[in-house]
Formats: C-alpha cells, structure tokens, sequence
C-alpha cells in the first residue's frame, strides 16, 4: 500500500480511537465518582433496597441515581451494558500500532543508538510485552490477590517497572513509551472483557434467579475497575508523549517514563480519597509539584547525549555546507515531492525545499536532529555524529542563508558624440 493509504488508515483508526477512548475514559470516571458519592440510603419505606443514591444536576434537568442489590426483585429492562467503549478503543488502538509501527513504518520501533535490532525483531518485543505483561497482571489478580492484594499490587508495580526499563533498552524511546501505554490500554480492556463483564453476567443469571446479586462477584469486579481507573492518566500522557521528543528521546527516558505513570497514578489516587480525606487538595498540589518538578530536573540537570565534533576548523559553517546535510538526509520526506512516500505528504507539513523554510525551522531540527537525535526516525538515512554536529555548528551561528550576491553595476555614462564638422569645400 502507498504512504498516503496508510496515512488515511491512520487517520480512520486515529478518529475511532480517541472518541470511543473519550467515552471510556468518561464512564469510568462518572461511575467511580458515582460510587464515592452516594448517600446512604436507610429509613423505613424503603423498598428496593438501595445501597446508595444521589440527586445529579445537568442539562436543565435532575437525574435521581439509585445504586441497589435487586434483592428478591426481578431484572429490569432494558438494562444497558458499558463494555463496546472498551472494546472499540482496543481494536482501533491494535490497529494503530499494525498501521503506525508494524506495517506502516510511520514511526520507527528500532534504533541503532539504543539496540541492533531489525524492524521484525522490535515487532516481536512490543507484541510481548503486551501479552507478558497482561499474562503476569492476570497472575498476580487471579492467584496473589484473592490473598493478598496487597503484595498482588507490589509485585505488579515491579514488573511494570522492569518492563518499562527494558522497552526502553530494547526500542525506539517513542516506540517505547507507546508500548507501555499500549500495554497499560490492553490491560483495560482485558479486565472488560474477561473479568468485569463475565462477572455482570453471573450477577444478572443471580438475579434472574431470584438469588440476587453476590457480594463476591461485585467485588471482583470492582477491583480490577479501580485499577482501570487508576490507569486510566497514565495511559492517556503516554500516548500524548509521542509529541514530545524531550521525553522519550532523553538518555534517562526510562526514569521520565516511570514519573509520568506514578504522576498519573498519583493524581488520580488523591482525587479518588477527596471524598474522604479532608486535605486531599494540598495532597493534589503537591502531586503535581513532586511529578513535574521530577520531570523538570530529569530533562535539564540530566546529561545530554554527545554528538562528535565536526572538525578543528574555527571557520564558520556556510549554508552550503547545512543544505547539502539536509538534502542528504531529511529532505526524502521533509519536501512539496517526497522522494519516500511513508508518511505520505511531508510530516508535520516541514518542508526543506528552499533556503527561507530551512532556516525557518532551524530552531526545530536542532532539538530533533541534534539534540534528541530523534530525527531521522530510526535514524533511517544514517545521519553521522559528524553531519549532526555541523547542523548544530551552523544553527548555533545563527542559522545564517548566505545567498549569492549579484554586483550592482552602474548605469553607464552616456557616451557623448562630438558634432561632426562638416568638411570645408576647396576653394
């Protein structure tokens, strides 16, 4: 397929992904805080037993809210189910990662600066750590929690760690940073669909029954939902990372991967216990300020990667020199005709085609190029350390296009033509 179906592909899964994820992300939400808002319900008159309710302003109207056990009480109808927001956000987001990195080459899972890895043995790493990770979480809840949930969620957290770690080492640090959200979203999804909704259904056969619901299957249920919910901003600054090459390009992008979850959990954490725990507000603030204080710290004080020096030469670096780097190296995708159509039209619609629109975007191919070194994806055209030390040299000096100058030369004077004397006629 040509780079312009895949980029329409992308576009589609893209689209289905973060709506559907919007709509999953808000149920879970909306009923987490439904389940730490109800107010207990007791009292006689009471006749459906409810555990909880709430009175809800929206949209110019009330909504009553009433959460209950169907004791002795038949199902009602319809009843509506939450489970196809989940399930459409995986496929679309399995999809992604077939068009965007698997098939696509939009985005490259290698890079020889982190591991020799071909593109099919990075494939092999993302795809398994999606089912290793989702195998030993399903471990650690079907066997370990039941007991202890406790060291369920400790040794979870360790493995998460030491995955995270290894990505990093293995691929890509945007390819990376990618698969572990990916890992975090199928996690979700699977607690849909192989522990929440199965034990919806055991609770609808109870009631239909007669035998009502049963506490135990609520719970499990409700215990792997709190772990989505705690999910929940980890994955969603995960997939917004790709954006930001300063993170998963950064020699300690493990370290900022690692914050950027145990923020995410954080926040969340301290917004779930506002309800009972009184200064949650100083606790969400410093949250917040301990993430991104981590963050700011890691990204500046921690080393930057060294490129080679370009040469002894104190001369300065002419545009020529810069061009003829980015014609080599970047302009195959970065121009109006690229001459690799994987990504379609030129990426981020940069394009090196004249002297005026490279030396517009000097100030971004010195972060991408020379900085994170995260430009060419995968380093696909082999830029050298050399080549990045001298674009770098150049912008340094000011990114200067020196163009050829054409001399001004002066309107000639006007030759002036002496009259002519007419000859004198003999005499």
């Amino acid at each position: 397929m040509s780079g312009a179906t895949f980029e329409l592909l992308d576009l589609i899964a893209r689209w289905v992904h973060v709506i559907a994820g919007i709509m999953w992300v808000g149920n879970s939400l909306l009923f987490n805080w439904l389940d730490r808002s109800l107010v207990p319900a007791a009292g006689p008159g009471q006749t459906r037993h409810p555990s909880g309710t709430i009175w809800l302003l929206h949209s110019g109207g009330f909504y009553y809210v009433e959460k209950t056990s169907l004791q002795g009480e038949k199902l009602p109808a319809p009843l509506h189910w939450f489970m196809w927001q989940a399930y459409t956000t995986f496929i679309s987001g399995i999809a992604l990662l077939v068009v965007v990195y698997y098939a696509g080459g939009r985005a490259a899972m290698t890079d020889p600066l982190v591991a020799g890895l071909s593109h099919w043995q990075a494939v092999m790493v993302g795809v398994g750590a999606l089912v290793i990770g989702r195998g030993f979480y399903e471990t650690m809840q079907r066997a370990v929690a039941p007991k202890s949930e406790t060291a369920a969620a400790v040794a979870w957290i360790v493995a998460l760690a030491a995955i995270s770690i290894a990505l990093t080492q293995l691929l890509s640090g945007r390819a990376a940073f990618l698969h572990v959200g990916a890992m975090l979203g199928t996690i979700m999804a699977a607690n849909v669909g192989e522990t929440i909704v199965p034990s919806q259904r055991e609770l609808v056969k109870s009631v239909g029954e007669g035998r009502g619901a049963d506490p135990v299957i609520a719970a499990r249920a409700k215990r792997v939902s709190i772990h989505n919910n705690y999910f929940t901003f980890p994955v969603i600054a995960l997939m917004v990372s790709s954006h930001f090459p300063g993170l998963y390009g950064h020699p300690y992008n493990w370290a900022l991967l690692l914050v950027i979850v145990a923020a995410g959990a954080g926040v969340r954490h301290a917004l779930n216990i506002r309800f009972t725990y009184s200064p949650w507000k100083p606790a969400l603030a410093g949250t917040i300020a301990l993430g991104v204080g981590t963050l700011f710290l890691i990204t500046t004080l921690g080393p930057a990667r060294q490129v080679a020096a370009v040469s002894d030469s104190t001369l300065p670096v002419s545009f020529a020199e810069a061009r003829h780097v980015i014609d080599q190296r970047c302009s195959a995708c970065h121009a109006m005709q690229p001459s690799d159509l994987t990504f379609g039209a030129a990426p981020g619609g940069v394009v090196f085609d004249t002297p005026e629109q490279i030396s517009g975007h000097a100030v971004r191919i010195r972060e991408r190029a020379v900085v994170t070194r995260t430009m060419p994806p995968g380093n696909k055209t082999r830029m050298t350390d050399a080549e990045r030390a001298l674009l770098g040299r150049w912008i340094g000096e000011g990114a200067r296009v020196i163009t050829r100058v054409t001399p001004v030369v002066s309107p000639a004077a006007p030759r002036v033509i002496p009259p002519v004397t007419p000859p004198v006629p003999p005499r």
